[in-house]
Order: C-alpha cells, then structure tokens, then sequence
C-alpha cells in the first residue's frame, strides 16, 4: 500500500490544504527549515572559506531533515495503515491548494481595482507592484503559478514517489535554503553557492515534467494548445537564467498564447529578462482564471498518472 501514499497526500492536500489552525498552533515544516537555516547562517556566514560554509550549513541542514524523516516513516510502516500517517504528513510539504488560492485571489482583486491588483499580486512576488498596470499584474501572478507549479507541486510530488516522507522533506529543505541564501549578492554569493547548485539539481526532471504535464493538461482545457506549450518550452525554457525557471513558465505561455516575462522591476532596479512565448502580453483577470484552469487540469494529470503507478507497483 505504500505506493498509494503520494496519490492520496496530493489528493488531501487539494481538498484541506494545511489547515489554519494547525499554523497557528504548531507552525509550518518549511518555518522549522528556515528558523534552522537563519541559526546555522548566523554562525557560519562569516570570514573566509564562505562556500566551504555554506556547503557544512546545507550538509547538517540535510542530515537533520532525514534523521528525523527517516525515523518518522520507519515508525509508521510498523503501525497498521501507518502509510495513510506518512501520506498525511507529506501534505505539508505540497502547496497546491494555497497556490490556488493565492493566484485566484489576485484575479478577484484585479478585477475590482488595479491597486486591489497590485496590493495581492505582492503578496506572491518579489517585483516593484507599483511599476504594474494591469496587464504586469495579470502576467506577474501567471509567471508566479508556472513556476510554482513545478518548485511548489510536480517537485516535491516526484520526490515523494521516489523517496516518501524523508525524499519530500529533503527536497523540501534544500528548495528552502536555496530561497533563503540562493541569492547572487555580496552576502550570499559565496555561503549560498551549494544551496542554489542543490535546487538546481533537484529541479532539473521536475521543471521538464512540469512543461510536459502542462502540455498534457492542454489537451483537455478548450483554446489550449499542447503543440504549442511543449514546443515554446523546448525552444524558450533555456531562456531563462535559471535552467529550471523557464520550462514552466515556457509551458504554459505557449499553452494559452501568452507572452510571459520580459522586463521586470525590484527594489527600484529594472531588469532584463527574456520573454517566453509570441502571444499576447495585455492579460487581465481572464487569463489568469484561464491560467488557473490549466494549471487544475495539469494537477487532475499529475493525480491520474500517480495512481496509475501505484496500481501498477500494487499489482
């Protein structure tokens, strides 16, 4: 039964989500990583030899994240229907439903005001909002739900078929330390060197099988194109300076006959991206409900293709 647990942990992670309550009460697994992560950064981000650092800080990071998983999951498989626990703990790690959320809400807030609009697309982005018009908004929150449909869903999923609790909690705690000192400043460009190098690597099947299962999602969402989504990302998803970032957002931009990316602004400071795909760049609410569509026919895919191999191993 135990191949049942990454189909039934993304089934109940889409209808309940990670209940409030429990947030108040005892907080979020990814809060855990990132309060050990500041602790080790404090200490060791420091003097010389930073990457050196960096990699210890990622290493005892990792070890901790599966000494403690590997006992959680080796004490449930002793306990009758301890894979359903297993399953239910794993939830934590997926965000399919408050990505959901969190896109869908942007599209209600564009659709009352812009500055609704650019008051919740900050709450999922890192770009100036005020730089915004509308159709900035509307791309801003597409990009968003592309690329977290693969760091967010498809990546910690495929890492939970491989490995169960330990492989989704230490794909986990490497993308949350890629976050939290991945960055190319003064600060982290050293210390952060083995976390971005770690989710990079990690990313790299899931980023491609996310374009893919958004290709496959096309096939049955009415005006998308699953010829195009996977031929946009297998020319533009390179684009990106990330070697994942891009395949998603590739994906989906050619799906639906978008043109996604292009110039963005942070902290006052205009950058230059690339765009991917040769559609349309004045979105609005619309597209992003029709963005939202796409993307819960690819998670419905990743759900059916989950269960088809548990069958399979079952059997």
């Amino acid at each position: 039964m135990q191949a049942f647990l990454p189909p039934l942990a993304l089934l109940l992670e889409r209808l309940f989500g990670y209940p409030p309550a429990l947030l108040g009460a005892v907080r979020h697994p990814v809060i855990w990583m990132g309060t050990l992560i500041s602790l080790l950064e404090a200490r060791l981000n420091r003097g010389d030899n930073r990457r050196a650092k960096g990699l210890l800080m990622l290493a005892l990071l990792l070890a901790l994240t599966a000494a403690v998983t590997v006992a959680i999951a080796a004490a449930l498989r002793l306990a009758p229907f301890g894979w359903v626990l297993e399953a239910i703990l794993a939830t934590t790690l997926l965000a399919q439903k408050e990505l959901g959320r969190a896109v869908g809400a942007v599209a209600d807030a564009l659709s009352q005001s812009l500055a609704a609009g650019r008051r919740q697309v900050s709450q999922i982005v890192g770009r100036d909002p005020e730089q915004l018009d509308e159709a900035g908004v509307a791309r801003a929150a597409i990009e968003s739900l592309a690329e977290s449909a693969s760091d967010g869903v498809i990546a910690p999923l495929f890492w939970l078929v491989l490995g169960g609790l330990p492989g989704i909690a230490l794909y986990k705690a490497i993308n949350t330390a890629d976050s939290m000192v991945g960055h190319r400043d003064a600060r982290y460009a050293e210390f952060g060197w083995a976390s971005a190098r770690a989710d990079d690597i990690v990313n790299w099947i899931p980023a491609r099988l996310t374009a893919l299962l958004l290709a496959g999602a096309s096939f049955w969402v009415k005006g998308a194109d699953a010829e195009q989504a996977w031929s946009t990302a297998l020319r533009d998803g390179s684009k990106h300076a990330s070697p994942n970032a891009g395949w998603p957002e590739a994906a989906l931009a050619g799906a639906l006959g978008f043109s996604l990316g292009g110039p963005r602004a942070y902290a006052g400071e205009v950058h230059d991206l690339p765009e991917f795909g040769s559609g349309r760049r004045d979105l609005g609410p619309a597209d992003i409900r029709k963005s939202l569509e796409l993307y819960r026919m690819m998670l419905n895919l990743a759900l059916g293709l989950t269960l088809a191999i548990a069958v399979l191993l079952f059997r």
